[in-house]
């Protein structure tokens, strides 16, 4: 019961991912990114927290989304149960969304974002998510969204990319998002060239406000001064 989007940058190896449920800490559960590698969402009626594991593995191995997808829901006998989304470093997607999810359940599929929710107000829910998102951040957003181009991202894309994450979950809830509200929220961003950043709201009336003001935190010059020493590796 949660709407997810993740994001792989081909050419940079930044990978992101930002889910919000109507549960509590989300963040502990569904999303998972690694920079270079790919990006896993495991959510449904009920999320399966081993998959990221097998996930993991295959796309390491170099194996594309689907073959990664295909590894972990092969080994679920309650598969039914789960939705799982899989992007590769290529940018390749790949959904699972099994039969007990409660309606409305949805995805959304562009090179490089892509989006995945169940139990939502309405499918148009994951379509505003991703079309948001590419409207943000991409150059050719229009012709991204018709499935004519893939996405040119503008420049400093990875420094506007914490605010254009939550801005455009943002616009998912106010399209309706989970149908029982968000209640806790989290996002990761991995990259070559800075050290992760990882938010989460678990629980709130308002968790979009409660990410702005996480963000404003992370921005703030103290912590900036600390963040930006650490290792990237």
């Amino acid at each position: 019961m949660t709407l997810s989007l993740v994001h792989c940058h081909p050419t940079t190896g930044t990978v992101a991912t930002i889910t919000a449920t109507g549960g509590v800490a989300v963040g502990g559960y569904v999303h998972h990114c690694w920079r270079g590698i790919g990006a896993c969402v495991t959510q449904g009626r009920f999320t399966n927290p081993w998959y990221p594991i097998r996930v993991y593995d295959a796309l390491s191995a170099n194996g594309s989304a689907k073959l990664a997808l295909s590894a972990a829901v092969s080994e679920d006998h309650e598969a039914a149960f789960r939705q799982c989304l899989v992007m590769d470093s290529y940018g390749r997607s790949s959904v699972h969304s099994g039969v007990e999810n409660v309606e409305a359940v949805g995805e959304a599929h562009y090179p490089s974002v892509a989006t995945a929710g169940n139990m939502l107000h309405s499918r148009e829910v994951i379509q505003v998510f991703a079309e948001h998102f590419l409207a943000l951040t991409a150059v050719n957003s229009s012709a991204v969204i018709k499935h004519s181009e893939a996405p040119c991202y503008l420049h400093h894309h990875d420094h506007h990319l914490l605010e254009h994450l939550i801005s455009a979950l943002d616009a998912a809830l106010k399209a309706g998002g989970d149908i029982r509200g968000a209640r806790s929220a989290a996002l990761r961003i991995e990259s070559f060239h800075q050290a992760p950043i990882d938010l989460r709201v678990d629980w709130s009336e308002n968790v979009v406000g409660e990410l702005w003001a996480l963000a404003d935190r992370f921005m703030a010059n103290d912590f900036q001064d600390f963040w930006r020493q650490l290792p990237l590796r």
